[in-house]
């Protein structure tokens, strides 16, 4: 069977900017005073508006989409409760708002973020569920219906999610499915969820079979970031999102990715520019992918490296012993040792990408208590979402650093040593 291997690289990145500026890339908007064009991106823009009722400086990261669907991704700190008002609640169409949360973030900011969306006749209710990725379940989500349903919430309403990417994927999922759907908007308070989740309308909740493997597409009206929140972020949570931070120097942005190597020191210090900058980086990639192709049939799977391995060993461990962040970790390690067994990329780029994940603080390799074995590992990967017509699809690595292909296509054997290579590791 012929599969189609989709391919991207540093060239590639470069040339889609200028094919595409006109009409599917997206759109980068900071409010400031001037406008001018970002240096290498003569996609991304920058530009401000007088009259804005926000005095903090701010940046704006359009997610291009059909059907007038688009929405801007809203990047800064220290926004005012009246600043922060100001810029989400435009994006609320009708008189009554469903604000979600769980039971770790209530006490920091459910309150804030309660009042400051009330007022102008809007009735704010909330749901507090609880933390953690065991409970991304069906069962669990089913509180947001339920409330929804007691308060009689019609097809006007939005739901607001507050959270990391397990709250944001449920209340998104519980949003598309309410009567047929409903508005909602991400508040995400992760870096995982700022960098990733937040954006691109990927929602859902956790199988006993699979990770996400029950969900729906479903954007919403608009991401609003506030860094700030990241203060009462544990570091564990921090680490974990920056795997997927790494993702997209790795598969498009070589750039990026240097810039990470130079820097990951003061991403893990917290220092708030560098935060600030990656996050906005990340959230450029991955707008310009899901305008590209919004429904997962090509690029944006690419998006998921390390992914396919690194579910396998959330699923087989027990949701919430690894967090997401570090399976894909471990997952990107064996992707990139499977990518250099196939001859695709050569010893001193698999080294750099060891180095940076270890770098960060991240696990490259399955500590001595885990349950994977080589059939748990080619069960839960023949699962995959990725799978078509039987035949499971990666997404390795390929040529120069941010080169990478999606495709059905490569050695078998590099895979079963890649997994056994991992597997021996328990018992050494």
């Amino acid at each position: 069977m012929t599969m189609v291997a989709f391919k991207l690289s540093s060239p590639w990145l470069i040339a889609a900017s200028i094919l595409l500026s006109a009409a599917t890339t997206t759109a980068f908007t900071s409010r400031n005073i001037s406008s001018r064009r970002i240096a290498n991106n003569p996609t991304l823009l920058l530009s401000s508006t007088a009259d804005t009722p926000v005095s903090t400086q701010y940046d704006i990261v359009k997610v291009d989409l059909t059907d007038g669907r688009d929405y801007p991704i809203y990047i800064g700190s220290d926004f005012t409760d009246d600043e922060a008002a100001a810029l989400i609640k435009p994006h609320i169409i009708g008189k009554r708002v469903l604000l979600i949360t769980n039971d770790n973030i209530d006490k920091w900011y459910l309150d804030r973020y309660q009042k400051l969306l009330e007022g102008d006749g809007k009735q704010v209710d909330t749901v507090v569920l609880p933390d953690g990725e065991e409970h991304k379940t069906f069962e669990c989500m089913s509180m947001v219906l339920d409330r929804a349903l007691e308060l009689g919430l019609d097809r006007r309403s939005t739901f607001v999610a507050l959270g990391g990417g397990v709250i944001g994927d449920m209340v998104g999922f519980a949003s598309a499915i309410y009567q047929r759907g409903v508005n909602f908007i991400q508040i995400p308070t992760t870096v995982m969820a700022m960098v990733d989740s937040s954006v691109g309308g990927k929602t859902g909740v956790n199988h006993p079979l699979g990770k996400n493997m029950v969900g729906s597409f479903h954007q919403p009206q608009c991401v609003f970031i506030d860094t700030t929140t990241l203060d009462t972020l544990p570091d564990r949570e921090l680490k974990s999102g920056i795997s997927e931070v790494v993702k997209y120097g790795l598969i498009r942005d070589a750039p990026f990715f240097e810039w990470q190597e130079e820097n990951m020191t003061k991403l893990l210090g917290r220092d708030p520019d560098a935060t600030r900058y990656a996050i906005k980086r990340s959230c450029e990639n991955k707008a310009e992918v899901v305008k590209a192709d919004e429904k997962e049939g090509g690029i944006r799977a690419t998006l998921n490296l390390g992914h396919t391995f690194g579910h396998a060993i959330e699923t087989e461990s027990g949701y919430g012993t690894w967090l997401h962040g570090e399976g894909v970790s471990i997952g990107t390690a064996m992707a990139a040792t499977m990518s250099e067994k196939l001859g695709w990329i050569d010893a001193d780029l698999k080294e750099r990408i060891y180095k940076i994940l270890e770098d960060a603080k991240l696990p490259v390799k399955l500590p001595k208590e885990s349950p994977m074995t080589l059939e748990s590992f080619n069960k839960l990967m023949s699962l995959d979402k990725k799978v078509a017509d039987g035949q499971l699809r990666l997404i390795l690595l390929q040529g120069d650093l941010g080169g990478c292909v999606f495709t059905g296509e490569f050695e078998k054997n590099a895979l079963q040593e890649t997994i056994e290579e991992f597997v021996a590791e328990i018992n050494a």
